[in-house]
């Protein structure tokens, strides 16, 4: 049987459990009627049966599929012939591999010869013999739990408070898979960036001024050090998110104060959608056509103005990703004045004030923190992009602060350190977690600012 199928089959018997468990806790006391008699409203008694029939049977089933493998795998070493058991380690994974795809109808690194075929077939036995004990044992395990609870069902039984904790432990449950996945993350980056910097000094990477991670296989071949000064990746990131917010920051911040004081509702209603959409437009659209249309526009217009600019410039790739992130700016500026009480808008029209100044004096200054939150996010946004630059910036690592020159960014130099086969022994595939380490700190750092302007100009309006 299917995990799928096991757990529909569980969904069906918690159904059924809690009309069992909300009939009997009304049968105890006479019949819906009297339902005052009990110590939990009916309902609460049906979830405590359907909760025991579900919780037993999914540990047994998250345990089952966490240790079914390994014991299948071992059972299938242990039927090879002493020849292979006995081989190394890599050479005895990589059989296994091959007979566990050759199960699977993949495509195998050797030739199927009959001992694949036996383990493979073997392999196959062990593992429907799994799935027919785990749903037998499972059933069973709920529909144990199910005739337990029922039995524990009794007016005076406390089916409310046993409920809601199970109920609590589950949101704790959830709220520490968040921080945990959190944490581990961050020990990941942490971790290889650390082996990076045992190979590559930190004072280099920070302030190096060369990017070139290329390294060679032999120590005796060219570029073999390779260079791995972070200060143009740095540079061309902040020049095309500078580029982005000039452009983004003005009309998404307009934008979100004509929709929200001056537009009529009908213009408001078609407007949002349409700004909506363009949030919802895939970076790699905005990619297509910064490199078909922005960037051979800036370079005829650069022309033009008697101006050299390259093919790939900063420019093109800024004012797309700005045009991108002009949606995001505008919904949560909009969102933050809307927010502002209308008390504070009456009262300053009442005393006299032109709607500007309304805006101007009193609503702006209010929605500030909503406000810097958006600008920041879109900023965190426009540093983390990357089919934009990949399109319209190029690759080359230039330390420059000229936008009409090719650039690249730290998120372009993470995707192509990890493409393809890479050693992760080596600086240049260890130097894109450094990069990613370098990208959180800035993140944090921006959210930081963030919450201290939030807190600062929240205390001032509330």
């Amino acid at each position: 049987m299917q995990s799928a199928t096991l757990i529909l089959l569980l969904g069906f018997m918690a159904t059924a459990a809690f009309f069992i468990g909300r009939g009997r806790s009304l049968a105890l006391v006479g019949g819906p009627g009297h339902g005052l008699a009990l110590h939990s409203l009916p309902g609460y008694y049906g979830y405590y049966v359907a909760i025991w029939v579900v919780l037993p049977a999914l540990a047994l089933l998250s345990a089952w599929v966490l240790l079914e493998p390994k014991l299948i795998v071992a059972l299938v070493v242990n039927g090879l012939p002493e020849a292979y058991r006995n081989l190394p380690a890599g050479e005895l994974n990589l059989l296994v591999n091959n007979i566990q795809n050759l199960a699977a109808g993949d495509v195998i690194s050797v030739a199927a010869d009959d001992m694949l075929q036996d383990a493979a077939t073997l392999f196959n036995a062990y593992a429907a013999k799994s799935r027919q004990i785990l749903a037998v044992l499972a059933l069973g395990v709920a529909g144990l739990g199910g005739v337990h609870a029922w039995r524990l069902i009794n007016p005076d039984l406390r089916a409310r408070n046993r409920v809601e904790g199970v109920i609590r432990w589950f949101l704790i449950a959830a709220s520490s898979i968040a921080i945990f996945t959190t944490i581990g993350i961050v020990l990941s980056v942490l971790f290889e960036a650390i082996r990076f910097f045992q190979k590559v000094p930190v004072t280099e990477f920070l302030f190096g001024l060369n990017w070139s991670p290329q390294t060679a296989i032999r120590a005796d071949q060219v570029g073999s050090s390779g260079s791995f000064g972070a200060v143009p990746l740095f540079t061309g990131t902040m020049l095309i998110t500078a580029i982005a917010m000039v452009v983004a920051v003005p009309v998404g911040l307009m934008t979100a104060i004509y929709l929200a004081e001056y537009s009529s509702a009908r213009v408001r209603g078609v407007a949002k959608p349409l700004l909506e959409i363009l949030a919802g437009i895939p970076t790699v659209v905005y990619g297509f056509f910064a490199a078909l249309t922005v960037a051979p526009w800036v370079r005829q217009a650069g022309e033009s103005a008697g101006i050299d600019v390259a093919s790939e410039s900063a420019l093109a790739a800024g004012l797309v990703m700005g045009i991108m992130i002009i949606p995001l700016v505008s919904s949560l500026s909009d969102d933050a004045i809307n927010a502002v009480p209308t008390a504070m808008r009456d009262g300053a029209l009442g005393l006299g004030s032109t709607r500007s100044e309304t805006m101007t004096k009193v609503i702006l200054p209010a929605a500030l923190p909503g406000i810097v939150g958006g600008i920041l996010l879109a900023v965190s946004r426009a540093i983390g992009e990357t089919m934009i630059v990949v399109m319209a910036a190029g690759l080359a690592a230039n330390l420059t602060a000229n936008p009409f020159e090719a650039v690249t960014t730290v998120t372009v130099q993470i995707v192509t350190l990890l493409v393809g086969d890479q050693e992760f022994d080596s600086a240049k595939t260890l130097a894109a977690f450094a990069l990613g380490l370098m990208l959180f700190v800035v993140t944090l750092f921006l959210n930081v600012i963030g919450l201290s302007v939030v807190r600062k100009y929240r205390e001032q309006y509330d």
